[in-house]
């Protein structure tokens, strides 16, 4: 019998499934051996600085001694119990956090493992809030470019259009897709839709001032505005999804606060463990949960995912908090941000550039074609940078505790590697 475990360890990939990779014409995979800061190192022993922060999420960077000495205390102590009928003291202090620190009245918190599923059990509240009230309001309504995750009723909210999804087109639940109400013509046509159909809308589901995985596409809080506004006239829930521009990544702690909005329903994920560990968590305004009370059991929230409130992320989720409230995240964050515009600024001259835009610690390339993404990663990486282009793009999303000089090498590795790139796609 073959011993895998002394095999090396690129002789193992035959055995993984790759997220977003087609397996048989997969290039070969970098080995990450260990990280710090900015820095991931790999088996060969280069050293790649991280542009992406690991799909966003490492806001602190990585290995931040706050977080990791708190993961080891309570490692020590506990680091799993199940959440049904028990309840422990790093949930029910990130719980209380989390609804001190989100906009306006979003005091009730349910504990997920990832970001799909916060987008997934926020939809099921928003469908169940209905039926509790004895109204059957089935359909969502999301926006063009929008992305909520991978998973089905995620996938069904999602731009139809963008290709990551649509095999599944007939398989999924039919919802509304709308523009983003950014003129006099889109704000009617989107009213319209909400005066047609509300009896029919459970919620209205909005990445705030972002759409991340649609393509890094941005939009003013007065457009962010109007869509809460339009919610509230007619009389339907609104949800915003700050997985991804949540905790500081567009400037201020949560995107919602640009528009002075509160949202019914929000969900948070990515950056809310500064990358540590797995957690989401949907939140929810008080005449939300509410409709959920009642003598009957049928009325509540049936679910429950094994991990919920781990209590191992937890305890990384409150460490994130802390360095929120003791380190100048915010500050790191416009700083990041100047430097960002001042280093993509000469893409705007290259042939082939569309467009090049910045939002808090979000710098975006947009290029009319890209050719093939693995080959530019691969080339990136063969100059000690992970950036990872997708769709039209090539964008950085750095660790707000990035240095100067790494942030700098970042933005021109894009700006001396796109004009000979795309002068061949």
């Amino acid at each position: 019998m073959k011993n895998f475990l002394d095999m090396p360890a690129n002789d193992l990939l035959e055995h993984l499934w790759l997220p977003y990779t087609q397996m048989k014409t997969a290039r070969q995979s970098l080995q990450a051996v260990s990280t710090q800061g900015s820095l991931i190192r790999l088996a060969d022993g280069r050293e790649l600085i991280d542009g992406i922060a690991s799909w966003w999420t490492a806001c602190h960077g990585y290995n931040h001694p706050h977080i990791l000495a708190a993961l080891r205390d309570q490692l020590e102590r506990m680091p799993h119990v199940m959440f049904g009928g028990l309840v422990h003291e790093p949930a029910l202090k990130l719980a209380a956090r989390l609804a001190q620190k989100t906009p306006g009245d979003l005091n009730h918190v349910f504990f997920v493992d990832s970001g799909s599923v916060a987008v997934e059990v926020a939809m099921k509240i928003a469908v169940q809030y209905w039926l509790n009230k004895g109204q059957s309001r089935p359909k969502m309504v999301s926006f063009r470019h929008g992305y909520h995750g991978d998973t089905m009723a995620c996938m069904s909210v999602c731009d139809p259009d963008e290709s990551m999804h649509s095999l599944f087109r007939d398989y999924l639940p039919k919802q509304f897709l709308a523009d983003l109400p950014t003129d006099d013509a889109s704000e009617k046509a989107f009213d319209d839709l909400l005066a047609r159909e509300k009896e029919n809308i459970a919620a209205v589901l909005i990445e705030p001032l972002v759409q991340g995985a649609g393509g890094m596409k941005f939009f003013s809080p007065e457009t962010l505005r109007r869509v809460a506004d339009a919610c509230s006239r007619h009389g339907v829930l609104l949800i915003a999804d700050e997985i991804f521009v949540g905790f500081g990544r567009t400037g201020t702690f949560f995107a919602c606060e640009q528009a002075g909005i509160t949202p019914d329903i929000m969900c948070l994920g990515k950056g809310l463990t500064g990358g540590a560990l797995s957690l989401a968590a949907t939140l929810c305004r008080p005449h939300v949960f509410e409709a959920f009370l009642s003598d009957d059991p049928a009325r509540a929230l049936m679910h429950g995912p094994t991990f919920m409130a781990n209590p191992l992320a937890c305890a990384a989720a409150n460490a994130s908090l802390d360095l929120f409230e003791t380190e100048p995240r915010l500050e790191q964050v416009a700083r990041n941000e100047a430097l960002l515009r001042e280093g993509l600024a000469p893409c705007v001259k290259i042939p082939g550039v569309v467009d090049v835009r910045v939002r808090g610690a979000i710098g975006v390339v947009q290029c009319q074609n890209l050719g093939v993404h693995a080959a530019l990663r691969t080339k990136f990486a063969e100059q000690g940078f992970w950036i990872r282009p997708f769709g039209d793009i090539v964008y950085l999303t750095p660790a707000f505790t990035i240095r100067e000089d790494q942030l700098a090498a970042l933005t021109s590795a894009i700006c001396e590697t796109l004009p000979g790139w795309l002068s061949k796609s």
